[in-house]
């Protein structure tokens, strides 16, 4: 058993490894967005549905000698891939859906060889019951979660920070023979098995039943359902925070715990227990997503992190109830990552194609009460399934009616909803009274709390079901009040509102990319130019752009459009170069804010990743000579790392006429920025000053922080810099680590 054991836990180790790393190799060229990591995982799910598809077909129509050697052969041919590092060639060239283009590099830089290790697990499994019949197979798929679990914490912690990603790339190359060699000796053994392939092990005899319709539906939805969640959570996460590996990993690490738990023994799962919490879990969704930013980091990641845990604990577990014996074990797996491919293509595809928001995870949790719902109802007394249903059908009519009176022309159902603590207090109140319920329904005073479903829980979790559809439809629909326009693509969520200033009554457009404002424009004509926002006369972008010499024609450079309202600052000759990675905010800017049209400068937008264009144009002989480049790309409120890096300083640096300015945009909620820009000044011998504007005059103007970085003569000399400058970070600044393209950790600017 131990080689097997071995073989299992070193490939799922290097199966996980290479994940983060290859997200970490991409991130940059594809614009820093969310949506290049959920295409990866988009891709590593379909890898391991092909794996196990090959793992089940080999099983079912393969002596085990002939699928031994032809494993064997993929194992060399696996070796000949390497190295897996990704040629520049792959980097984009225009602004098309990158979608395509990274599920291709990742195919063909890495797939023959994640497909073979995909397939270790089933198949090593498959192997041990032939040539080891009384040895426990499906505690090794345990074991295989915890060697991807270990791949998953060791690496934003200890490869990310000690190795730089060629060398990572190498050192997973050696890791990969080595792990060759360990299933070559599986091989070999199995090679000389002569017994019958048909046969199954002594824990077959716990599960001799064959899988049901039903069985093998839940086979597919459950892990379909769980993928799902992990992906819109992640989306989350790293939409709002932050593009980085530790978000990446965290909702991944607990999805699979949720595995190694449901996998080693049924003693880990409690029904009534998790079935109570999944309804504590639905009150803390209603609850962050109605407090979006103001929530608190700490309360962010953990209540979204808690919540997937609970629902990933939820699905395996009820998956692991229905597994079958060790002759259907491939076929079981197959269907495991087919459902996980399927949740994955649901989020990375459909979603941006079919919504024009982010709605897949209060989807996602609405599935899951249903879920729980029909497996109360299917595992409860048969007689109650039709009342159940009709319950069903009548508590959706029931919510979609509610949501539908919500029209916000005042009437009194509106206006009890639509309120903003008092909405979400009724909403934890309710389901902390469902949670007593709920529990109440698994209690026998003679035993205690029941492990299996009370028939008299069927009519309650429609309940339940039917009023977390309409609170999330509620959400929904009080989000759009004075939407105009919205769009959706891999970049995000762009969405445009109308409304009327309560002091004075002037009709104002706002830009929203995810959950955070990124313009503002007056639809007054007479006062469509004002610097609204992040970019008023006042702050240190406005402050530096006036700054410049006023005698001759000036340069601009823009990293990021939002609503254009740089461009106003443009005089006449002047030219504005703006450089744009997502296309629909060109249209929108162009179609519903009007600082482009009105500006007096001659506006040029390039459209691409605003590094590798500024990359491109110095190989071509094209300087440039900017005056002033102003980087505030962030993509909703993550922060584009690969911006920030020593290799993306050195371009940007090229690109300047001499005495010109670099204006970066710090600021943000929970990162301080401060000393990360300090430390590439110092690095560059320049000089540097943050400028805040706390003291705002008027609504449209909002609190920022600039940082603008020079050449130390031209700084210290400009009084309006010297008179506005923020205290600098030293003591932060003199212990970070100085940020480069294999080298970035926001936890050491964590405020």
């Amino acid at each position: 058993m131990l080689i097997y054991a071995l073989t299992i836990f070193s490939g799922a180790f290097l199966l996980f490894q290479v994940e983060p790393l290859m997200g970490k190799y991409i991130l940059p060229w594809f614009g820093g967005s969310p949506g290049v990591w959920t295409t990866c995982l988009l891709f590593f799910q379909t890898a391991l549905l092909l794996g196990y598809a090959y793992a089940h077909l080999g099983s079912r129509y393969l002596k085990p000698k002939t699928q031994a050697l032809l494993h064997g052969l993929l194992l060399v041919a696996a070796v000949l891939c390497l190295p897996i590092i990704p040629s520049e060639s792959w980097k984009p060239l225009g602004t098309d859906n990158p979608v395509f283009r990274i599920l291709s590099l990742l195919t063909l830089n890495l797939g023959l060889p994640y497909i073979v290790l995909s397939a270790t697990g089933p198949l090593m499994q498959r192997w041990m019951s032939l040539t080891e019949p009384k040895a426990s197979i499906y505690r090794l798929y345990a074991l295989s979660n915890v060697g991807s679990l270990l791949a998953l914490i060791s690496y934003p912690f200890f490869f990310e920070w000690m190795f730089s990603r060629n060398l990572q790339a190498y050192l997973w190359a050696v890791g990969l023979v080595g792990f060759m060699i360990l299933a070559w000796m599986c091989v070999y053994k199995v090679s000389r098995y002569t017994g019958d392939h048909n046969q199954t092990n002594s824990e077959g005899a716990e599960v001799s039943k064959p899988a049901s319709a039903t069985d093998r539906v839940l086979w597919l939805s459950l892990p379909a359902l769980a993928s799902l969640l992990l992906l819109a959570t992640t989306n989350k996460l790293c939409q709002d925070l932050a593009v980085i590996p530790f978000l990446w990993v965290l909702p991944l690490a607990l999805y699979l715990i949720s595995f190694i738990l449901a996998f080693d023994h049924s003693r880990w799962y409690n029904r009534s227990i998790y079935a109570g919490l999944l309804v504590v879990s639905f009150a803390v969704m209603v609850a962050l997503i109605y407090l979006d930013e103001d929530a608190p980091l700490l309360a962010q990641v953990v209540g979204y992190s808690a919540a997937l845990f609970v629902a990933c604990m939820f699905c395996h577990a009820e998956l692991y109830i229905r597994r079958p014996s060790p002759k259907q074990l491939t076929a079981y797996y197959l269907f495991i990552s087919l459902g996980g491919a399927v949740g994955g293509f649901l989020v990375a595809v459909v979603a941006p194609l079919v919504f024009k928001s982010y709605l897949e995870l209060q989807i996602g949790y609405w599935l899951a009460s249903i879920v729980m719902c029909f497996i109360a109802i299917e595992t409860s007394d048969r007689k109650m399934v039709v009342s159940s249903a009709l319950g069903a059908v009548g508590g959706f009519l029931t919510a979609v009616a509610l949501v539908s009176s919500c029209n916000g022309s005042g009437n009194w159902m509106s206006d009890a909803l639509i309120g903003y603590w008092p909405f979400i207090k009724l909403n934890i109140f309710v389901l902390s009274i469902a949670f007593a319920v709920l529990t109440a329904c698994f209690i026998d005073f003679k035993k205690g709390i029941l492990q299996q479903w009370s028939p008299r829980l069927g009519l309650f979790l429609i309940f339940i079901t039917s009023l977390l559809g309409s609170l999330f439809l509620t959400q929904i629909k009080t989000a759009r009040v004075g939407l105009i326009d919205s769009s959706r693509n891999f970049f995000g969520v762009l969405s445009v509102f109308e409304y009327r200033s309560d002091e004075t009554s002037d009709i104002y457009r706002v830009l929203q990319h995810g959950r955070i404002i990124h313009g503002i424009q007056f639809v007054e004509k007479a006062k469509a130019m004002r610097q609204t926002t992040y970019y008023a006369q006042g702050s240190g972008i406005g402050l530096a752009i006036n700054s410049l010499p006023k005698n001759r024609v000036r340069t601009l450079g823009l990293v990021g459009m939002g609503t254009g309202t740089l461009a106003s600052y443009g005089r006449a000759g002047d030219q504005v170069k703006i450089y744009e990675i997502n296309p629909q905010v060109l249209e929108i800017a162009k179609k519903d804010f009007t600082y482009l049209s009105q500006s007096n400068a001659k506006v040029d937008v390039v459209m691409g990743d605003a590094r590798l264009s500024l990359e491109s144009e110095l190989k071509e002989g094209k300087v440039q000579q900017f005056d002033l480049l102003a980087l505030d790309a962030f993509n909703s409120d993550a922060i584009p790392v690969h911006l920030l890096t020593v290799e993306a300083f050195e371009v940007y640096l090229k690109h300047l006429r001499t005495n010109g300015l670099i204006a970066v945009h710090i600021s943000n909620r929970y990162f301080d920025l401060q000393p990360v820009v300090e430390k590439l000044a110092e690095h560059f011998n320049l000089g540097c000053v943050t400028i805040s504007d706390d003291n705002v005059p008027d609504w449209w103007v909002y609190e920022t922080s600039w940082m603008i970085v020079g050449e130390k003569n031209r700084i210290s000399s400009t009084p309006n810099f010297t008179l506005r400058a923020d205290k600098p970070a030293l003591t932060k600044t003199a212990a970070l680590r100085l940020w480069t393209d294999d080298y970035t950790s926001l936890f050491k600017i964590l405020k």
